[in-house]
């Protein structure tokens, strides 16, 4: 069971129990719970039942030590029901609101709130609490937090951003071209490129089974090893057959690099998927080196038209709608997966690691190095411009309000 489910059945069973046991009893009982959920068990059964950690510890010496009890004058004595110290609510009413108004703001109405542009660490609470008059520590503002079912949460990405009146018909003719291709067997791709990795013995986000207490040793600082380098995946995922192709360099990801894994994929796989194809239709986000902007993709999709035959369509997605490009979720995704826990100590390892990843609905991938140098900074002049043979699409009365918004071309040889 997850921590918080783990506490809510913890207090289920001691809100049915409390009333039928004395002081010594809810400690010892709160001690076994305690002992049997393991690591973090007094925090969270602390948690659940109300009861100090230094209360649950003694339950447990009594449980593992019975004779620790007999000390003294051999009397077993148990306080009054009420008996012991208050807790510090009780003495310090106003101590919860004020809390609430420092760590919710916004909620509780209390706009100039001290600590309103401040990370707002339990250390930093505590001591605001100070200053209005309240006696408390950082490890009770912890404990009051959770009790008022406050937790330590990241952003979560859910909204979007506003969406143009059009944008559903831009989807539909992008989807409609997509369908338009594959029925007459000519090949759809999108491609991207995911994050630079570094190369060596770093951390890699995920967990992997290992023998207990034995996980895989590797730096404890993230700074590039410039022997080593990085690698620059980009990816061309074909949409029809499931499969896909990853080109690993080592320099900048830039059109010229796109374009080169582009025509590796089509040497390597595209050609015999589709051995009598005409057409090429390419979906890509709007940035990056496949950017809608940048004359130099242009420029290396014509050179891709050149050296395959094909005549290339481009659509690009709307901005902010990445997400949508297949590439993200039917390959990058399970590619993360498959090197999850595991540190990338090499180009080679990388390149492995891409190539054996799967998936059950039989996605296959081919992955290879490459060691090319492709630099940033060329200059495309407007005579090479004109070189290209481009077109603008006919939309078909779907609208294009902005070119920043949706863009699609069509370039032959």
């Amino acid at each position: 069971m997850s921590r918080n489910e783990t506490i809510t059945a913890c207090r289920l069973k001691y809100e049915a129990l409390k009333s039928d046991l004395d002081e010594r009893s809810k400690r010892r009982w709160a001690a076994i719970e305690a002992k049997s959920i393991g690591r973090g068990g007094i925090t969270w059964v602390s948690e659940a039942t109300g009861m100090s950690p230094t209360t649950i510890r003694r339950g447990l010496k009594e449980i593992n030590e019975p004779n620790e009890e007999s000390k003294g004058n051999g009397v077993r004595r148990i306080r009054k029901k009420g008996g012991g110290r208050k807790s510090l609510t009780s003495h310090d009413p106003s101590l919860l609101s004020d809390l609430e108004k420092l760590v919710d703001p916004d909620a509780r109405g209390d706009p100039s709130s001290p600590l309103r542009w401040t990370c707002k660490s339990t250390r930093k609470l505590a001591k605001e609490l100070n200053k209005m008059g309240h006696k408390i520590g950082r490890q009770k503002v912890d404990d009051l937090l959770h009790h008022l079912k406050f937790s330590l949460q990241a952003n979560q990405k859910i909204k979007e951003g506003k969406s143009h009146p059009d944008r559903n018909a831009q989807f539909e003719y992008i989807n409609n071209q997509v369908k338009e291709f594959q029925k007459r067997n000519q090949p759809v791709i999108s491609v991207d490129a995911k994050k630079k990795e570094i190369i060596g013995d770093f951390k890699n986000n995920g967990q992997e089974w290992h023998p207990q207490g034995q996980p895989e040793k590797v730096r404890d600082h993230d700074f590039i090893d410039h022997e080593l380098g990085g690698g620059i995946p980009y990816g061309v995922y074909d949409q029809t057959a499931n499969k896909g192709w990853v080109s690993v360099g080592i320099d900048h990801d830039t059109a010229e690099f796109a374009k080169a894994t582009i025509l590796q994929w089509w040497n390597q796989m595209g050609i015999q998927e589709y051995r009598n194809a005409t057409d090429l239709l390419i979906t890509a986000d709007g940035g990056g080196s496949n950017s809608y902007r940048s004359k130099l993709w242009k420029i290396a999709l014509q050179n891709l038209a050149n050296d395959t035959g094909l005549k290339i369509s481009v659509c690009h997605f709307p901005p902010g709608t990445s997400k949508w490009n297949k590439i993200e979720h039917r390959m990058f995704s399970f590619i993360t997966m498959n090197w999850r826990g595991k540190p990338l100590i090499s180009l080679q390892v990388m390149v492995n690691l891409i190539a054996n990843t799967t998936t059950e609905k039989g996605l296959e991938i081919q992955a290879a190095l490459d060691t090319n140098k492709y630099p940033r900074g060329i200059k495309v002049s407007k005579t090479d411009l004109e070189q290209v043979n481009i077109k603008q699409a006919d939309f078909g009365g779907v609208p294009q309000p902005l070119k920043t918004a949706f863009s699609q071309w069509a370039i032959k040889t």
